[in-house]
C-alpha cells in the first residue's frame, strides 16, 4: 500500500513538472515561427484586450516574449509589464528578447500565476493569452490576478479551447464579471460588489 502511494506521489509530481516544460517548448516552436505574426498579430490582440497607453500590465505566461515587447511597446515609457511565467528557460529567453530590444519597462517574474509578489490593486490590466494550462491552477491564478488588480481594472482572456461558457463562468467563479468580447479575446473587469471572498 505504502509503495502504491509512493508511486502515485511519483507520477503526479512528474505531470506538474512535465506539463509546464512541454507547455514551454509547444509555445517556444509556435512563437519561433517567422510567419506567425501573420497570422497572429501581437498588435491586434492587445489591442482587443484592452491595452493602452500609461497602464501597468500583468501578462500571465509569457513564455519566450512573443507579446511581452509588443506590450511594452503599446504602454510605453509611462507604463510597465509584468511578464510571468514559471519555466526558467522561458524567462531566460524573454529577458534576451527585451535586452536586445532595449526594452526598460518590463519586470519578469519567474513564478506561478498564482503567486506574482506584486503588491494588492496595483495592476491596470492582466493578459492570458494561449495558454492550454495554467501552473498553480485556474482557480489561484484568478484569485492572484483579482488582488493584484485596481478596483477598476480588467482582464482579458483569451479562448484556446472549450465551449465560451464554460470560460465565461470559471473566470466569474475568481470574482470578475463579464463584460465584451472582442474575436476570441473575453474581457472582464473585476468585481468589487462584495458578492465574493475577494479583496
Amino acid at each position: 500500500m505504502m509503495c502504491e502511494i509512493e508511486v502515485s506521489d511519483q507520477i503526479a509530481h512528474s505531470t506538474r513538472t512535465l506539463m509546464p516544460d512541454f507547455a514551454y517548448r509547444i509555445t517556444s516552436l509556435m512563437h519561433d515561427n517567422p510567419v506567425l505574426p501573420i497570422f497572429r498579430s501581437p498588435d491586434r490582440l492587445l489591442a482587443a484586450a484592452g491595452l493602452g497607453a500609461g497602464q501597468s500590465v500583468l501578462e500571465v505566461g509569457c513564455g519566450p516574449g512573443f507579446f511581452t515587447i509588443p506590450a511594452a511597446k503599446v504602454v510605453g515609457d509611462e507604463g510597465a509589464v509584468y511578464a510571468v511565467d514559471v519555466h526558467p528557460a522561458a524567462i531566460a529567453r524573454a529577458e534576451k528578447r527585451i535586452d536586445s530590444a532595449g526594452i526598460r519597462n518590463v519586470t519578469p517574474i519567474l513564478s506561478n500565476a498564482s503567486d506574482t509578489g506584486l503588491p494588492d490593486k496595483s495592476v491596470d490590466l492582466a493578459f492570458v493569452f494561449g495558454l492550454l494550462h495554467i501552473a498553480g491552477g485556474i482557480e489561484d491564478a484568478l484569485s492572484e490576478v483579482h488582488r493584484v488588480l485596481k478596483p477598476d481594472g480588467a482582464l482579458s482572456f483569451e479562448k484556446t479551447r472549450g465551449p465560451e461558457k464554460r470560460l465565461i463562468k470559471a473566470v466569474e467563479a475568481g470574482g470578475f464579471v463579464y463584460s465584451e468580447r472582442q474575436g476570441r479575446i473575453f474581457r472582464f473587469t473585476k468585481d468589487v460588489t462584495g458578492g465574493n471572498n475577494h479583496g
